[in-house]
Parts: C-alpha cells; sequence; structure tokens
C-alpha cells in the first residue's frame, strides 16, 4: 500500500466522502452535549473531515445553545475533499496526521473528532498520540468507524461472504456486496477500538451505535434498531477523555 496510491484514491472526485446523515447526527447530538455541559466556549478540529458535511452538523447542532460558542476547524489530507467543504463555508486547512502533524500546539484543542477516517489509517497508533497531542487534559475525542462485527457482516461472514466495510484492493471491490472503494486498511469490532483507546491512554469510554446509510431499505427499521446494542451495530460511535 503506497501513499501515493491512497493519494489518488481519495483525490478521485468519484471516491466516497460522506458516511451518513444520522451517524453524522448522532456523534453531532454528543458533541452539543460535551459543549452544553461546560463553562466556557471550546475549540474543535475535525481531523479527517472530507467533504464537511459531518462537520456542518456538527456545528449547527452547537449553534442554538445560548450561552456556549464552539470554533471549529477541519483538517483534510485530501486536496478535493478540502475544496468542497470550504464550498460549504466552513474554516477547513490540509493537513495530516503523519509527521510533523497538525499545526497545532500542544494542549491547544477542547474536541477532537476523528469521523470514519482510523480505518483508513496505516498507523492508527499514530493518529491516536497526535489526537492526544492536541487535547487539553481532560479534553475529549469523538470517534466513529464502521464495525466489522455488525449484525449483517456475522451473517455474511458465516455464508463465506466478505464482510462489508472491508475491502481487498484499491480498484475494485472483490467478494461482498457494494461497488464503491473508499480505502478501508482496517477493520474495528467494539472490542478492539475500546481495546486500542485504552492502550494509547483514553478514559471514560462510552460507545454507542449509528445506522448505515446504504443498508438496502427494508432492513433499514432492524438496522436502526439494533443500534441500540452497540456490538451488534452498523457504526460504532464512541466517546473518550484525555485524563485531566
Amino acid at each position: 500500500m503506497t501513499e501515493n496510491a491512497l493519494r489518488q484514491l481519495y483525490e478521485d472526485p468519484a471516491t466516497q466522502l460522506s458516511s451518513g446523515i444520522e451517524r453524522a447526527r448522532r456523534q453531532a447530538g454528543i458533541l452539543a452535549r460535551i459543549v452544553a455541559a461546560s463553562d466556557r466556549s471550546l475549540r474543535c478540529v475535525d481531523i479527517g473531515c472530507g467533504d464537511g458535511m459531518a462537520m456542518s452538523v456538527a456545528a449547527a447542532a452547537c449553534a442554538d445553545l445560548t450561552d456556549r460558542s464552539l470554533d471549529i476547524v477541519g483538517f483534510d489530507w485530501s486536496v478535493a475533499a478540502s475544496r468542497r467543504a470550504v464550498a460549504r463555508g466552513l474554516a477547513v486547512a490540509q493537513a495530516s496526521l503523519a509527521a510533523p502533524g497538525l499545526p497545532l500546539a500542544n494542549e491547544s484543542v477542547d474536541i477532537v473528532i476523528m469521523s470514519e477516517i482510523i480505518e483508513h489509517l496505516v498507523d492508527t497508533d499514530a493518529a491516536l498520540r497526535e489526537a492526544w497531542r492536541v487535547l487539553v487534559p481532560g479534553g475529549s475525542l469523538l470517534l466513529s468507524t464502521p464495525n466489522l462485527a455488525a449484525w449483517y457482516n456475522r451473517i455474511l461472514l458465516a455464508l463465506g461472504v466478505q464482510p462489508l466495510f472491508t475491502e481487498v484492493s484499491l480498484r475494485a471491490i472483490h467478494g461482498r456486496p457494494g461497488t464503491a472503494v473508499v480505502g478501508h486498511l482496517r477493520a474495528f469490532t467494539l472490542r478492539a477500538v475500546v481495546g486500542l483507546l485504552q492502550a494509547c491512554s483514553f478514559v471514560d469510554l462510552e460507545v454507542s451505535g449509528a445506522p448505515y446509510h446504504d443498508v438496502p431499505w427494508p432492513f433499514g427499521p432492524l438496522d436502526r434498531l439494533l443500534c441500540r446494542i452497540p456490538s451488534m451495530a452498523s457504526i460504532l460511535l464512541v466517546s473518550a477523555r484525555r485524563p485531566d
């Protein structure tokens, strides 16, 4: 897997950048609760903000909090994605988690959002160390990622079918339903993502579920129902803190 191959994929206008409005709304609700509970205005960065859809939903969710405010800035590796986010009127800069890291000082932000990004990374440990570096003590990490153990993936795997959210090629999908290649390099279960965050010293982990926007419509109600069981949900929504 080369950096150039990944860059070409993410700069391709056909590559899917948004990961579903319902997931974005649920994560924005978590963010709004953190902002509402604070006694001051907060600084937030959305790492891997893509086309800015989720970031705009997050900003809107916090806009009506009467005596709180959220200063949110997005970062993305892709020039094409950054331009689409800027077109939404968002504050976005091109940057990478790779060395030398984000253009942010140590302990300079209150909230780091990593929506549907960790499954695209080669070095997940380094990415979480970078999130830790820029967070203030007591700051929050909001992370979401597809669930390898989603209810339908358990069925697919039992039938010998490649699970959704996993890819074996950057050129085409092989062995599973769907046609969109999005560059997933990692696949997480609830236990795996919790274990990784704990190993990186994050605390107060809370996990909830979100539905997947591409579930065929007859199965949509079941997918939303099973969000109540995070280990079987389509998407894992995790909130965690850097210790005080």
